[in-house]
């Protein structure tokens, strides 16, 4: 949902911040495999900072200021401001970005070279001023969350460090059976950025070798590199052939030179890292849109906001079927247990409408599966399971559907 007092900014309902939920666990699972560390990040900094990182010089137009309202009305109020003590701070930003933080972050602590790479990932919401006119549903917003991460590394880790993001990619891409992706060197903008010519040209040379260590074909796109670094981009194709950029990796040789930031190597000496920017789904909410498209909203097992519906034949068996949908949503001790894995399972319980009418209702709502209960199912302990297909699976037990949901979660189905 958008709102006109908020343009350009997603209102996520229930069933929407459900599908958000399931791909930040799905990836916080995936950072464990690669070696992430999750970090939060605060959502302004003064313009100090912005000036330190060349946001300031390069991006300020899609950025949003704040100031304080005490200072709007210092002016009207100079006697309560005196009485206060309260201090012009000055401007400051909504971050479009997390890469000066994670430098804070970095720059916090002394680094050696056994400590590097350093991996930190932020799920922080970010703000962008896109130009009103340019705004589009959930592919084009001002406010968005981005599975952003920074990875602080030596010169010589580049090559491992790019080809394991591109591992990430591929491993994701191939979760969300995605039939194919393309890869796209942007190089450096003609104007507007940062660093010397032969700084430029080193970071394009280590994204190229990269590139084609994959072995996949890859092309260019001259001058659409970040003011910063050049950068990967990943452009997906969906079920129907449209194609998106969504994933991009970004070398990046400036910003730690203009924070100052260090770490000691092998021979006590002081060095600059590097740092590659990366971002897998890139905008989630971009994401969805597109996985919205792939699947027609027929969401697979693993990420669907309705993963299933228990129907009882007749209102004698509604508390049955309450019963069923608790224990195929937290377990066979839900009131006292923690460990299980939750499950998006409704009962309906309300409706007078007849069964073939109801399931038609839960096939069109697109509910991964339709449980039947009656006397026989209460009776037995089981449930009658079909698709959204319409396909019937029979009997089971209850257990047995806990079962099968693992093995579809796990399998990601």
């Amino acid at each position: 949902m958008i709102h006109p007092v908020s343009p350009g900014s997603v209102f996520m309902l229930p069933h929407g911040t459900r599908i958000v939920h399931k791909l930040q666990e799905f990836l916080r699972t995936e950072y464990t495999r690669y070696g992430y560390q999750e970090v939060m990040t605060p959502l302004i900094y003064k313009k100090d900072l912005w000036e330190t990182s060349g946001h300031w010089q390069n991006y300020m137009e899609d950025m949003f200021m704040v100031k304080s309202g005490r200072e709007q009305t210092a002016a009207c109020d100079h006697y309560h401001d005196t009485q206060t003590g309260d201090v012009d701070e000055g401007i400051f930003g909504l971050k479009p970005m997390n890469c000066p933080g994670h430098c804070l972050i970095f720059d916090s602590t002394p680094k050696s070279y056994r400590d590097l790479p350093i991996r930190l990932a932020d799920f922080s919401p970010l703000h962008r001023n896109e130009a009103s006119g340019a705004l589009s549903g959930l592919t084009r917003v001002r406010r968005f969350h981005q599975d952003d991460a920074h990875i602080f590394c030596s010169e010589d880790q580049i090559a491992s460090e790019i080809t394991s993001c591109l591992s990430f990619v591929d491993r994701v891409y191939s979760a969300f059976q995605f039939p194919h992706y393309d890869l796209t060197l942007s190089t450096r903008p003609e104007t507007n950025y940062m660093g010397s010519m032969e700084e430029w040209t080193h970071a394009e040379d280590s994204l190229t070798k990269a590139l084609n260590s994959t072995g996949r074909p890859w092309s260019i796109k001259e001058g659409d590199g970040a003011f910063y670094g050049p950068k990967i981009d990943i452009m997906v194709k969906d079920s129907s052939g449209k194609s998106h950029q969504t994933a991009t990796i970004q070398l990046d040789f400036q910003l730690p030179r203009r924070f100052g930031l260090k770490y000691v190597d092998e021979h006590d000496e002081s060095q600059t890292p590097v740092i590659v920017h990366r971002a897998i789904l890139g905008s989630i909410e971009r994401m969805m849109a597109i996985l919205i498209e792939h699947t027609g909203g027929k969401w697979p097992f693993w990420l669907s906001p309705r993963q299933g519906v228990v129907l009882p034949v007749s209102t004698q068996f509604a508390d049955y079927a309450k019963k069923v949908a608790e224990t195929l949503s937290f377990g066979v001790d839900a009131q006292t247990s923690r460990s299980h894995e939750h499950y998006f399972i409704d009962a309906e319980t309300s409706s007078r409408d007849r069964l073939n009418k109801m399931i038609r209702q839960a096939q069109l709502q697109q509910y991964n599966f339709i449980f039947v209960v009656g006397q026989k199912e209460m009776d037995e302990g089981t449930v009658n399971v079909r698709n959204r297909k319409g396909e019937v699976l029979g009997a089971m037990k209850v257990e047995d559907v806990r079962n099968m949901f693992a093995t579809m979660t796990a399998n990601m189905e």
